[in-house]
């Protein structure tokens, strides 16, 4: 499962004009369902997406995280981000969950989000959105984590 994570001073998703979420400062989450997570995995990158410290503390050194202070969460859907681009100049899909286990598993990932953080807003799943951000920094990190037995989490 893949986040990649924007710290942002303000984000929001449109939906044919119509705003579906929006938070002011906090993490903006695009999140990508590969093709073997589980609960699991969804639960270990949420997990990492409350703890990890991308926020300045006193002396302005990203030291903080999510969970600490306490910012807007704003998760949208992107199966693009499990495209395979090592070849040719179309990226495939192949690696990515399909469409029903991709809905679950992103679901799951909010609704724990939602009872560990509170507020979590987001976009909508299968629909074409229009993503409004200011990166604050600009602050943006890849996330993975993969399933059991494929070796140690990678963070790109």
């Amino acid at each position: 499962m893949i986040a990649l994570l924007q710290r942002v001073t303000r984000a929001r998703v449109l939906v044919e004009g119509e705003i579906v979420g929006e938070i002011r400062a906090g993490l903006l989450v695009f999140l990508g369902v590969v093709a073997g997570d589980t609960e699991r995995e969804a639960d270990r990158l949420l997990e990492r997406v409350l703890r990890y410290r991308v926020f300045p503390d006193g002396a302005g050194r990203m030291n903080r995280s999510l969970s600490d202070t306490g910012g807007g969460l704003l998760v949208v859907s992107q199966f693009t981000l499990a495209a395979d681009t090592r070849k040719g100049l179309r990226p495939s899909f192949s690696q990515a969950a399909d469409p029903g286990e991709g809905r679950r598993l992103y679901q799951r990932f909010v609704e724990r989000a939602r009872a560990l953080h509170g507020a979590c807003e987001t976009g909508r799943f299968g629909a074409h959105m229009a993503v409004e951000l200011t990166n604050d920094g600009p602050v943006t990190f890849w996330l993975e984590v993969g399933p059991p037995g494929a070796g140690d989490d990678r963070i790109r």
